[in-house]
């Protein structure tokens, strides 16, 4: 399985959106999607260099502790089921551009899996 990116979510408030903004771009990240109350930064010259900002999950029972971009959700989600692992999102397809689950991880994390649909959804 390829692993594209690993990249931290961090739970905050609205304010904390905009403030988390200011503050990274002063580390050299700039806003590569922001959907209100989910925000990534990335680094323009190393863009799997990522972080997120969460006020909650609109589409999720839970919001994610970390997300892992992959080649291949769907061949993941078949591993993890497979492996008796707790299945917290079934595999699912976003508005905005993803195919996801949400897995727990043995530390009780949970851990985003997706991939970027290059088509749309199926209907």
């Amino acid at each position: 399985m390829t692993v594209r990116r690993v990249v931290p979510d961090i739970p905050t408030t609205p304010a904390g959106v905009a403030a988390s903004r200011t503050f990274y771009r002063r580390l050299g990240l700039e806003p590569v999607m922001d959907l209100g109350w989910v925000m990534t930064m990335a680094s323009p010259s190393n863009p799997t260099a990522q972080i997120t900002f969460g006020t909650e999950d609109r589409t999720a029972p839970v919001a994610a502790d970390i997300s892992v971009e992959v080649a291949d959700v769907d061949a993941v989600h078949a591993a993890v089921r497979e492996s008796g692992a707790e299945i917290v999102l079934d595999l699912r397809d976003e508005e905005w551009g993803v195919r996801r689950f949400f897995v727990r991880d043995p530390n009780g994390k949970v851990v985003n899996v997706l991939s970027h649909r290059d088509t749309p959804p199926p209907q």
